[in-house]
């Protein structure tokens, strides 16, 4: 089942999935880590696709994802992961309007405890910008839709968070079950494993 946005159009779930992941101290990448039997970046990309996007995106970059991920997944590169998460949603975004999609939903792959269900219910929302809360509290994903893609960040380590405090009246809060942790250290993996 696809999910459209209230206009009719066409939305794209995103994975940004390119960082270095620098503070995980652990052997190889963090998205890469063993969490409950599979790769942390697996189980988010399986929430994705189990939402019923029109398209999944997964933004790749610091490492090679390509043997995890799906062959139903559009993986995109970000050759400037470096330069932070601006960049990786640019790459997104653009490869969003290249295939004709009216918005995106965009989250990040070191989030495995989202669910599909938190996907969907941002995803339907009609607002310009919608935001997943847990217990009151902004976190991912976020749906974007194209009407505001050019007032997102170009460049720095943050996508849509400036947008949204200068532009309240843009944004919409959907309140949404499940776990927004992110797996940014071995004590995070070891806590939430």
């Amino acid at each position: 089942m696809a999910t459209s946005t209230a206009e009719g159009g066409t939305t794209a779930g995103v994975v940004l999935a390119a960082g270095g992941g620098t503070r995980f101290a652990g052997d190889g990448h963090k998205l890469l880590a063993p969490f409950r039997g599979r790769p942390v970046v697996a189980h988010v990309v399986d929430a994705v696709c189990a939402a019923g996007f029109d398209e999944v995106i997964v933004v790749t970059g610091a490492v090679d994802l390509a043997g995890l991920l799906p062959s139903t997944v559009t993986v995109v590169e970000n050759e400037a992961w470096a330069l932070g998460q601006a960049g990786s949603l640019q790459v997104a975004l653009a490869a969003a309007g290249a295939a004709g999609h009216d918005a995106v939903v965009v989250g990040l792959g070191d989030q495995p405890l989202i669910g599909a269900d938190a996907w969907r219910s941002v995803a339907t929302s009609e607002s310009p910008i919608a935001v997943a809360t847990y217990d009151g509290a902004r976190r991912n994903p976020v749906r974007l839709h194209r009407s505001i893609w050019p007032l997102l960040p170009t460049d720095g380590d943050q996508g849509a968070r400036g947008l949204m405090l200068v532009r309240p009246d843009l944004v919409a809060e959907v309140p949404c079950q499940g776990s927004p942790v992110d797996i940014d250290t071995v004590e995070d993996l070891d806590r939430w494993n």
